[in-house]
């Protein structure tokens, strides 16, 4: 009897929630509470942050920091080249780690597709409508199962370290496939309305991967791409001295859980707030916070500069190229 009334008040409270609107849709509301409580942490401790010092060899591992944050772009670009060449196309009139470099920067814009967009207007005319938006949608999932991958080297967890496992699942063919098919029709829609024909009218048969067995190899590379992602991250985390708090696989597994957030959760683009939120409450119990706090934001400054700078790069080669062949 108290199962069903449970049940009956979950339906309840979700048709509830399916008619309410809040003003602005829920990912403004998102990225408010997590910047509201970055806010917070920054005004409790703002005298602490002042009496913060940056050494000369600090600077030194924030601009190492800055280095790998670029150099993990690369590894990501690759992943995805090696992604779109497990699923069965190597399109030689496009470049795909320029065009992916290029087009990650917009991932900043409002709305947080814009750098779908970008890759599915270069894509389609080379792959199909049905396999672009495949190569562009399947890298995220590959990208949260490689992270939660990496939180289990944290520990036991109270069982996290298994739960983080089971993503994994999604990569079988059996479940990825519908999986699949449910994110690319109602990703089509939103691309659509972003630009308009970009998608178009897809059949059934094009959807999906196309795939039987599993992307080991996609896989692989986007684990290697989170643990460089993580060393620009651990810069900055000896840049201020914090590295005796935590041992190195604690520090891996609460980066990899809070960069996992930040990609899932709806809030504003590149998972700003939301990723520095859930740092903070992850590892605030073990570490202390001002200096924490600081990393964390000194993380963001270096990750966004180290973005700028990879699709800066790409489009100062391509106007030298184009300079030098007129």
């Amino acid at each position: 009897m108290v199962r069903k009334v449970f049940i009956g008040y979950l339906r309840s409270l979700r048709l509830w929630l399916g008619k309410v609107a809040l003003p602005g849709g829920l990912r403004l509301w998102i990225t408010l509470a997590s910047l509201a409580f970055v806010v917070v942490a920054l005004v409790s401790h703002g005298a602490q942050l002042r009496q913060l010092s940056l050494s000369r060899l600090a600077f030194w591992w924030l601009a190492l920091g800055v280095g790998i944050s670029w150099l993990s772009l690369v590894v990501n670009a690759f992943a995805w080249r090696v992604l779109v060449g497990w699923l069965g196309h190597r399109p030689s009139e496009v470049s795909l780690v320029p065009l992916f470099l290029s087009s990650n920067l917009l991932k900043y814009l409002p709305g947080g597709i814009w750098h779908f967009v970008e890759r599915m207007r270069v894509l389609r005319p080379h792959m199909g409508a049905g396999p672009a938006l495949a190569s562009v949608l399947l890298e995220p999932l590959l990208m949260v199962v490689a992270a939660l991958l990496w939180v289990p080297f944290g520990g036991w967890q109270s069982g996290l370290a298994i739960a983080c496992c089971v993503p994994t699942m999604l990569l079988i063919p059996r479940w990825r496939e519908p999986l699949l098919r449910r994110l690319e029709r109602a990703k089509a829609k939103q691309l659509d309305r972003a630009d308009v024909g970009l998608v178009g009218a897809v059949s059934p048969e094009a959807l999906g991967s196309g795939r039987d067995d599993y992307p080991w190899s996609a896989l692989a590379m986007e684990m290697v791409f989170v643990a460089v992602r993580f060393g620009g991250f651990w810069c900055c985390v000896m840049a201020f001295s914090l590295n005796p708090s935590l041992s190195m696989g604690e520090w891996l597994s609460g980066f990899a859980l809070a960069w996992t957030v930040g990609l899932v959760v709806p809030a504003a683009p590149g998972g700003l707030g939301v990723f520095e939120a859930t740092l903070l409450l992850r590892l605030g119990s073990g570490v202390p916070e001002a200096p924490l706090l600081a990393v964390v934001l000194c993380y963001r400054v270096i990750a966004t500069f180290a973005d700028g700078l990879a699709a800066a790069a790409v489009w100062g080669d391509r106007a030298l190229l184009k300079r030098c062949s007129s």
